[in-house]
């Protein structure tokens, strides 16, 4: 009786100073830097020296956009960035200038928001834009087949400013890439197309281990659901350290940009790789993303000089991280 008390009362302990560690992660909000050294100071020796200090350009204003969990960067318009909800909402993806403001509200076509998180840019070799939505999210570990869906890139004009919620413009049919995991039911936030290549990257969201990396080759079938192939783990520093909420790759195709609730982590292919997926072997570095209320959307601009980062809950910030 005496060590089944004494074994309580140990858990008991251990759960009191572990609890406020759960509730910075998930309020989305930190107060200190993911990056800590074995004795409890700022490790800066993990922090990229690529970029500038991050800056708040501007503010999504617009109340039909509440949980901004993507952020991509036209690869046809210049200047114009694509978000979208979380789950809980419908098919709609938004459509901002640098400064957050809303130039146009447009509903996707043949597409449901089960749970909408990441969103990726891409141009094909003749010059047609298209947007991929990640319907990934898999918080309640309830579903086994997840979508893609691949839509062509909307123009836009000036009369989609007026566009809304009521009275949307509307995008062509989107296309459902369904898929599979390979081992077990992942939730996953962190959507990426490759620029030259097409293949599809998805990033697990892990709170115990780190993050898983699946890739879905060029070849898929829109006829039946696909499955993905693991090629590797992969470890941010931070604490968690797989539990990655957003991410894109560089449109020249040689770095890839993370995120989390605490920071963004970027990883540089070698120069003298011989292929794309050598980057997952690369340690990530840390690129300071500033103040975020509940931090799920990064993305490179569409030149690759600067990294945008979003946020979920009202009046999110428009925060832009320029390299040196």
């Amino acid at each position: 009786m005496e060590a089944i008390l004494k074994k309580t009362i140990s858990n008991f302990f251990a759960f009191v100073i572990f609890a406020p560690a759960l509730i910075v992660i998930f309020s989305g909000c930190s107060p200190v830097s993911s990056s800590i050294d074995k004795n409890g100071g700022e490790n800066t020796d993990q922090i990229s020296k690529d970029y500038e200090k991050p800056q708040v350009v501007g503010t999504i204003k617009s109340k039909e956009i509440r949980e901004s969990s993507g952020i991509a960067a036209s690869r046809c318009t210049a200047g114009v960035f694509w978000t979208h909800n979380d789950s809980g909402n419908d098919a709609f993806l938004f459509a901002l200038n640098e400064k957050g403001e809303k130039l146009g509200t447009f509903r996707v076509a043949s597409a449901k928001n089960h749970d909408w998180e990441d969103i990726a840019a891409f141009q094909n070799e003749n010059g047609e834009c298209f947007l991929y939505i990640g319907d990934i999210g898999n918080n309640t570990k309830s579903r086994d087949i997840f979508t893609i869906y691949r839509v062509r890139e909307p123009k836009i004009s000036d009369a989609d400013k007026n566009s809304s919620k009521k009275n949307p413009a509307k995008t062509e049919n989107a296309e459902a890439i369904r898929f599979e995991y390979p081992d077990s039911p992942r939730d996953a936030e962190t959507l990426m197309v490759h620029p030259k290549t097409g293949e599809i990257y998805i990033l697990s969201k892990r709170i115990s281990e780190p993050s898983g990396v699946y890739k879905l080759r060029k070849n898929y079938d829109l006829q039946k659901t696909n499955r993905l192939e693991k090629i590797a783990d992969l470890t941010v520093p931070a604490i968690p350290n797989g539990f990655l909420t957003g991410g894109d790759i560089s449109p020249d195709g040689s770095r890839v940009i993370l995120c989390d609730y605490f920071n963004a982590y970027e990883i540089v292919l070698p120069e003298k790789a011989g292929k794309f997926d050598e980057i997952w072997k690369q340690k990530p570095v840390i690129v300071e993303l500033g103040k975020r209320a509940q931090g799920e959307a990064v993305g490179y601009s569409a030149d690759g000089r600067a990294i945008f980062a979003t946020s979920e809950k009202e009046n999110s910030p428009m925060i832009k991280v320029s390299r040196k």
